[in-house]
């Protein structure tokens, strides 16, 4: 990632766009926050208003862009989309559903159309665990054959797991299968009660911290790259033990994250985490099958939408993006807590269980000091 990359201007260019290219999708994944179906909606964005969609993320300086779905090989234009993001220097990813289209051959072709990472969703380490919670027998092994593929080509692998009450006890075990699967980069889900996942129990504030250790003390032994989605105060928990091994009155405002919470990518990694803070509106944009323009997929407050505004205009100006990226205005003990910078607080999660997005985080413990610092 070059010098200009990192210093990336989040009011002007998002680090990642997300664009949910289709709802269609063969799984019936417990937390899908698409309820996906398995036929294409009329409606989807059209492969020429794709392009002209690639081509304004480029256009805003936008270097990664994700066709997340549904199952995104669902359309046939995927690789046609690919390339053409990958000509304009566009880093593209995708997240193929474990279903028998997942085939060598077609992981062949996602790479030559260039490809650069390529995610595969695992949220159990067993079949039994994996495939309940996918909704559809054979998934987990289809899993494991895809990460295959992807190594037999020189693909990244990234894994994508989310976690409810329901895996919390799986959670070693799932980590320890990611790391034998030879990762560049494991993203972790807290799951936000949307779509499919209102159902499903979420972990308690307490459990999350739980996780955070965890996933703090296996970041310090793996050499790929843990980025945890949904749960920004994460950041405030790595703050804290980053900060414990300082002596003296230094002033926690002057220590910084761990490499390990900041770190972007490498040229072998393909896509890594951001160089600061990402959130709802906040380095981050979501363009449904449709269009609409959201926040986040998992705030989904239409903004606005790519066949009639310009996403750049929607982004820097609209008064929903602009409260997003102003951490000074969340409400409740996010807006006094010293962390409210570096963290923010889910506003997906906000909004999904008060019904504002600038709402407190709901499942954080943190008791912050009284007044803004």
């Amino acid at each position: 990632m070059t010098k200009k990359e990192r210093h990336i201007d989040f009011s002007i260019s998002p680090f990642i766009v997300i664009w949910e290219v289709t709802q269609a999708c063969d799984l019936a994944c417990h937390h899908c926050r698409a309820e996906a179906i398995n036929w294409r909606d009329p409606q989807e964005l059209s492969t020429q208003e794709g392009f002209n969609l690639i081509d304004e993320v480029h256009s805003m300086g936008t270097k990664i862009m994700v066709l997340s779905g549904g199952d995104p090989i669902k359309r046939e234009d995927i690789f046609d989309l690919i390339r053409h993001g990958a000509d304009l220097g566009v880093r593209m990813a995708t997240i193929p559903a474990a279903t028998p289209k997942l085939t060598l051959q077609l992981v062949k072709k996602l790479r030559a159309a260039g490809l650069a990472q390529m995610a595969l969703s695992l949220d159990g380490p067993n079949a039994q665990i994996h495939d309940s919670f996918r909704g559809v027998p054979g998934a987990f092994d289809l899993t494991l054959r895809g990460a295959d593929y992807a190594h037999s080509v020189g693909l990244p692998l990234q894994i994508n797991s989310t976690f409810s009450k329901y895996n919390f006890g799986a959670f070693d075990e799932i980590a320890q299968l990611v790391r034998d699967l030879n990762v560049v980069f494991w993203e972790v889900f807290f799951l936000v009660p949307i779509g499919r996942g209102k159902l499903l129990e979420q972990m308690t504030a307490i459990q999350y911290e739980k996780l955070f250790q965890k996933l703090y003390r296996l970041s310090k032994k793996v050499d790929f790259i843990v980025k945890v989605t949904e749960a920004q105060h994460y950041r405030r928990y790595v703050f804290e033990q980053e900060t414990k091994n300082h002596t003296g009155e230094r002033k926690r405002s002057e220590v910084k994250l761990s490499s390990r919470s900041t770190r972007d990518s490498r040229p072998d990694e393909g896509i890594g985490r951001a160089p600061k803070v990402v959130n709802a509106g906040n380095g981050y944009v979501f363009i449904s099958h449709t269009g609409e323009i959201y926040p986040s997929g998992f705030l989904p407050l239409s903004t606005g939408n790519v066949r009639r505004d310009s996403l750049a205009r929607i982004y820097r100006e609209h008064p929903t993006f602009k409260l997003l990226r102003n951490p000074d205005c969340l409400l409740g003990k996010c807006g006094t807590c010293e962390y409210r910078v570096i963290c923010g607080g889910s506003r997906s999660r906000a909004h999904a269980m008060t019904g504002n997005y600038m709402e407190s985080e709901p499942k954080c413990i943190y008791a912050p000091k009284s007044c803004k610092q």
